[in-house]
Order: structure tokens, then sequence, then C-alpha cells
């Protein structure tokens, strides 16, 4: 008898994945990125100034990104990611009205610690939702196509900046960014959720410590939890290099703009490969970390526009690993901790793109931009030969369910 896979609720599958999209478009198109650091520049700060700006909020993120996850699985999820994008609009709204170094300071608090509640609580309440219609399997198609989303309003706000400044200033791109911030916390609360909020009286104390105890017990969790900054650290953090890259390879400065966009096209195709992806096992997702370190290698290296193609593909292959590797520790995770263990992993990938950068300015600075994105294309070809010295028996699909997820091995 074969047996036919129950249903998916359409409705209810429709709600949460155009929610989903709609909120990581808004979340990443904010017009202010693209110009602020001409804001503190044109506001008369030093760049030793604008640097410690940069370092607060850096150092926003990593404080609040445990406890924040831990509270996320005490609370209400969907409270969190509309709160953040207030807290993020009240930043922006500060830089704009009252332009000081104090205002952009606690700008950037507010920037740092709205992003932080939603880290970990998005995943976990997808994850949850989806589980509960019966489509856990697809979460990293539909993640992948959220972090698409997210990418095309960046490039989208990349577009856009320019034509706003120049018929407004920082006013016009400071007032749409505030607007767009609202905008996600009203799409945020149309996510549904129906997991209640931990009862337990020891509040986000009690569900860190589960978590933490979650990770010490299970070496599959562990495993999982370790692939994602190894996976995600490098690249996110490489991708504020590439303008410097790409201008490297000769051509004009008005073309720079239209040369990144090939590379988070690359990018964005990734996530949108994420379902496809979902198939690969062991060896096939060190294939992909592999083949993706190799173009990155070779694409830097080459110092031409043309050679920012195999870029591109690079960052496609690595935006589908990091979608997956997300999959993979959301499968080995119990859900009353599991936004916690996601903003741990969150944690992780933070204190690595920070080690990033101290290396990329130590090998940037000696020998080029192109040299020092080979270069960093090592500890991905590293990550997949640890990845296939695993013996055979280890290999599981990261799409596979629960019970496959759970082996120790896997």
């Amino acid at each position: 008898m074969t047996l036919t896979p129950p249903r998916v609720p359409a409705a209810g599958y429709r709600r949460l994945t155009t929610t989903l999209y709609g909120y990581a478009f808004l979340d990443e198109f904010l017009l202010l990125y693209p110009v602020y650091a001409l804001l503190f520049s044109d506001t008369g700060l030093s760049v030793w100034q604008m640097s410690s700006l940069f370092a607060l909020w850096s150092v926003t993120g990593v404080l609040l990104e445990v406890p924040s996850g831990a509270w996320a699985d005490a609370v209400s999820r969907r409270r969190l990611l509309w709160l953040g994008p207030l807290l993020t609009a009240a930043g922006f709204a500060l830089w704009v009205l009252v332009p000081s170094y104090g205002a952009f300071a606690l700008g950037f608090v507010l920037w740092g610690a709205g992003g932080a509640l939603g880290s970990g609580a998005l995943e976990a309440l997808v994850h949850d939702e989806l589980d509960r219609l019966g489509a856990a399997g697809r979460y990293a198609r539909v993640m992948g196509r959220a972090r698409s989303a997210g990418l095309v309003g960046v490039m989208a706000a990349m577009g856009l900046a320019g034509p706003v400044f120049a018929r407004g200033g920082y006013a016009a791109v400071g007032a749409a960014s505030v607007l767009v911030c609202l905008l996600a916390a009203a799409t945020a609360t149309r996510f549904p959720e129906h997991r209640a909020p931990s009862a337990d009286g020891d509040g986000w104390t009690a569900t860190l410590r589960a978590g933490l105890g979650e990770v010490r017990a299970d070496r599959s969790v562990r495993g999982a939890l370790l692939l994602v900054p190894a996976v995600t650290a490098v690249w996110g953090a490489l991708d504020e290099y590439t303008p410097l890259l790409v201008r490297d390879t000769g051509v004009a400065e008005q073309t720079v703009p239209w040369l990144l966009l090939v590379i988070w096209a690359g990018a964005t195709a990734g996530g949108l490969l994420a379902g496809a992806g979902e198939r690969l096992g062991r060896a096939g997702f060190a294939g992909l970390l592999a083949g993706a370190g190799f173009a990155l290698a070779a694409g830097a290296a080459a110092g031409t526009p043309s050679g920012l193609v195999l870029v591109a593909v690079a960052f496609g292959g690595f935006q589908l690993a990091s979608v997956l590797a997300d999959a993979r520790l959301q499968e080995r995770i119990d859900a009353t901790g599991r936004a916690t263990l996601t903003s741990v992993a969150g944690l992780g990938t933070e204190l690595a793109t920070v080690a990033v950068y101290g290396a990329y300015a130590a090998v940037g600075t000696s020998t080029g931009h192109a040299t020092a994105f080979a270069w960093f294309a090592v500890p991905y070809l590293l990550t997949a030969a640890m990845l296939t010295a695993r013996r055979p028996g280890s290999v599981r699909r990261i799409g596979r369910g629960k019970a496959a997820a759970r082996d120790r091995h896997g």
C-alpha cells in the first residue's frame, strides 16, 4: 500500500510564507544603509569615532544575542518580531532628528537590540509553525526564499537610495527607513503563532540553561550548532569588502554598484535553490562548500570584472549552504529551546565574523583585496574536508525528519 503524504493546509501555509517574505524584504529595505557612513562623516565624526560606533553595534548584538533567544523561548516570539523593528525605527529617527555622536551611538544600540530580538525568534517561529502544518520538511526551501527576499530588499534599497537622497537628503532617506521599519513591525503582527509561551516561573534563564544542557548532552546538536558559524561567518564578513574587490578590478567608480548587483544576484539565486539543496547528503554538502570555495578563490584571483561572475557563484553557494546549515540545526533541537540554540549559533557567527574582520585587515593590508578573498576560501575547503572525513555511516540527508536528525552519528 502506498501512503499518501498529508496535505498541508494551504491557507495557513500561505499566510505564514507571505508574511515571512514580506517581513524579510522590509527588514532589509533600509535606504539609510547605503548612506549612513556619509551622514556620520558630514556630521563631523572622525574615522575613530565611526569605528567606535561600528564596534558598539557589534558588541550590542553579541551581548543580547543569546539572552534574547532565551527570552523568545519564554515569551511570544511574534511579540519580539514586531518589537525589534520599532526599536530600529527609533534609532533611525534619532539619527536624522538630532545628528550627533551620542544620537548615533544610541541609535546603534537600538538597532543592535532590534536585530537581536529577531535573531532566533524568527527561525524558531517559522519552523514550529511549519511543523504544526505538517510541512517541517519545507523549512530550508521557505527560509531560502526568505533570505532571497531580504537580498532583493538590499538591492532595491541600493537602487533607490541615490534618487531619494538627491531629492530630500538625509531627512528623506531617514524618513523612508523609519516608515519601512514601521511597516515591518505591522507585518510581523500577522505572523501566526500557536505555540504557548513557557509557563516556567524562572523565565528566560531557565530556557537558557535547558538549551545549553541539550548542547552538552547531544553530540549531533553540537555538530549542527558549530556548522552554522563555520559556513556563515566568513562570507558574511567578506561581503563588507566586496566594493573594494570590485573597484580593484579597474572599473570606474560609477560601475561598482552595478557589479555589486551581480554578486548579490548570485547570493539571491543561492537562497532560491534551497528546496533542491535539501536533498544533499553530507558528501554533497561538502562538495557544495568546496565548489563555492574554489569559485571564490578563482574569481577573486582573476582580478577582472568577468572574474566577479565566479565570486557571484561562490556567494550563491555560500548562501545555499548557510540555509541548509540552519535547517540542519533546526531538525536536531527541541522546540522548547529552539530560539535559544539558534541564538547561540548566531552568537558564534558574530564572534567568528569579528575574528574574520581582524584577519582580513591583516591579510588585505599586506596582499591586496583579491589575494585576501582568495585566501579566505581556505576555511571552506577545510570545513568540506572535515565533513568528508567523517565515516560513511554518518551520512544523513540534511532534509530528513526528526528521527534521522537525532542520530548522534548524523
